[in-house]
């Protein structure tokens, strides 16, 4: 496929279809999941096709096997406009026990009353988020998770791209249509996309229309409390307080529920340790969305602004490299959670591995605060109970840019611009 940027989802569906019948690839519009499943694709169905749309979802209601026919795998674009066909793959899998006979791309919450099974054991689903650095090529790789995972001692890299490009990745966003655009053409690309969700894209879920006024305030509430733990009671008070349209706490539930559907909604879970006193573990998830970029469009923040303003460039580059540190997790069998505690006591992202291996990462936006973020990493490892849950493989603040070094008390300290899976 011509201009084709490599995602690291490429192994991961690869891999998928040689387990599985099925796979399923969710994640925020525009974000690459059919241009990546037609890379792969022996066949495709595309149920937005204005051409054929009104046949094939009426074929889905009286026959939904005749949509399967087609040389394998057979890619089903946005799946969820006619659900019926969820049953009807999970059907041809068992019938015909073979693998990677089927990708699907869409909405995970499609009518479920249409879907009469979960796919479990048959259906694989995989995440595809918007582009990491590495992945759009604003990092150079010269430092990888993977191998930090494998105790390496020291860390060596640099990256010369100044903060203020860093700010301009950041208000750019990781859509793949926006790579290697100028800035304001791709501040176009995120304006279209950032207005389509207040519109039309939450509306998708379940056909409702939701007020656009109240959910542009509900974006900009969500996007000031980005990267911090945030109750939906300050979210309702902020929205009466501050964008002067008061929301109820059903109306605020499903309108949270619909961003989470549509993958613009991505809360960061906390991590529960065992630690070695009886301190009190705030379990609150943290504020996230798919891309800082939305919160920088809906907080009206170029990358100058955020310049001129070093806290919500601070919380809005945390969010960042976690966004970065999911997808290199992901590829490398692991999820990325938070840690806070009563004491105070943080850690902006918790790398856990599926084989029990864990990390402490800080997120710092400049050299100055790197001391602070390696002291605190130090007295949070030393609050885990290490004796059950083994030694931290390694910790590390993560900084815009700059050199890669590991300080002598072993604290790496690694720019995000020289960072990989």
């Amino acid at each position: 496929m011509s201009g084709y940027r490599p995602r690291l989802a490429d192994a991961e569906l690869s891999n998928a279809l040689r387990a599985f019948g099925a796979v399923l690839i969710t994640g925020p519009k525009w974000s690459g999941k059919t241009t990546t499943a037609s890379r792969i694709a022996a066949s495709v169905l595309k149920l937005q096709d204005p051409d054929t749309k009104e046949r094939n979802l009426a074929l889905a209601r009286l026959k939904p096997s005749m949509l399967l026919k087609g040389d394998n795998p057979r890619l089903i674009d946005e799946w969820h406009e006619a659900p019926q066909l969820w049953d009807a793959v999970r059907m041809d899998v068992d019938e015909r026990g073979e693998r990677g006979l089927y990708i699907l791309t869409g909405l995970v919450n499609a009518d479920e009353s249409a879907v009469g099974h979960s796919g479990t054991g048959r259906i694989y689903r995989m995440r595809m988020n918007t582009m990491s650095l590495f992945e759009s090529g604003d990092s150079d790789g010269s430092i990888s998770l993977r191998s930090l995972f494998e105790s390496i001692s020291d860390v060596e890299g640099s990256s010369d791209v100044s903060l203020r490009g860093v700010a301009s990745l950041l208000v750019r966003g990781g859509w793949p249509e926006s790579i290697g655009m100028d800035e304001d053409v791709a501040m176009m690309i995120i304006r279209g996309y950032c207005e389509s969700i207040l519109n039309t894209d939450v509306g998708e879920v379940d056909g409702k229309r939701r007020n656009p006024h109240k959910m542009r305030g509900l974006m900009r509430a969500i996007s000031r409390g980005i990267s911090q733990p945030v109750s939906k009671s300050s979210i309702m008070e902020d929205m009466r307080a501050i964008e002067g349209t008061p929301i109820s706490a059903n109306t605020l539930d499903d309108y949270m529920t619909s961003l989470r559907a549509i993958c613009v909604l991505d809360e960061m879970q906390a991590w529960s340790p065992n630690l070695r006193s009886k301190t009190a573990i705030r379990t609150s998830d943290t504020m996230h969305l798919c891309d800082p970029a939305i919160a920088a469009y809906f907080l009206s923040s170029s990358a100058d602004d955020l310049m001129n303003d070093p806290r919500t460039f601070g919380l809005l580059f945390e969010s960042l490299v976690v966004r970065d540190l999911r997808i290199y997790a992901r590829s490398i069998g692991g999820d990325v959670f938070h840690y806070r505690d009563k004491t105070g006591l943080e850690a902006d992202a918790v790398i856990h591995l599926n084989n029990g291996r864990w990390a402490l990462v800080e997120v710092k936006l400049g050299e100055s605060w790197v001391d602070e973020g390696a002291k605190n990493l130090i007295r949070l490892r030393d609050r885990i109970n290490t004796d059950t849950m083994g030694e931290p493989s390694f910790m590390a603040v993560i900084i815009p840019a700059g050199v890669a070094y590991t300080r002598e008390d072993g604290v790496h300290v690694i720019p995000i611009t020289c960072l990989r899976d």
